[in-house]
């Protein structure tokens, strides 16, 4: 089962909560708190909050105990931009974009937990197949093209004769 949170309209840029959010994702709960525990950024801070509602939100509404929890997904979406106005130099002015950001974490009591060693590994296992499948392929495409050459220079000589 999933259990979900969000924080609207934080006030912190949505590039700067997402390099903490790809830190905690496919992790358990109780590892995620001690990450962003040991995080000093603000955004750390931030997402724990969210996390710790999460965890709330998963007791007392789904009766699942928080020990099997594991964070499935951990997003962060561009809230509303405040423009604001620097006076600059000779009467001219310049903008200043304020970003707010949403971060909204899924939890799931499912037992699959992929952390980013295990998705790293699995990454460099599909690269390798797909090099092994290249070289099946330009093993086997070397074969066919001079026979495909061949031919074609028997059907040139063929019309010359002629």
């Amino acid at each position: 089962m999933e259990v979900r949170s969000t924080y609207k309209y934080a006030r912190i840029s949505p590039f700067k909560v997402r390099e903490v959010t790809r830190e905690i994702q496919g992790l358990p709960v109780s590892a995620a708190l001690d990450l962003l525990a040991f995080t000093p950024k603000k955004a750390a801070f931030l997402i724990g909050k969210t996390l710790k509602s999460a965890i709330a939100n998963a007791e007392n509404n789904a009766n699942l105990k928080p020990d099997g929890l594991v964070v499935k997904e951990a997003t962060v979406g561009e809230g509303p931009t405040l423009k604001r106005i620097m006076p600059r130099a000779r009467g001219s002015a310049s903008r200043i974009l304020k970003r707010t950001s949403h971060i909204r974490i899924v939890l799931s009591d499912e037992i699959v937990i992929e952390t980013r060693e295990t998705r790293k590994a699995k990454r460099q296992a599909e690269k390798r197949a797909a090099k092994k499948d290249a070289a099946g392929e330009t093993t086997q495409g070397a074969a066919t093209v001079p026979d495909q050459k061949s031919a074609k220079s028997k059907r040139a000589t063929k019309t010359k004769k002629r």
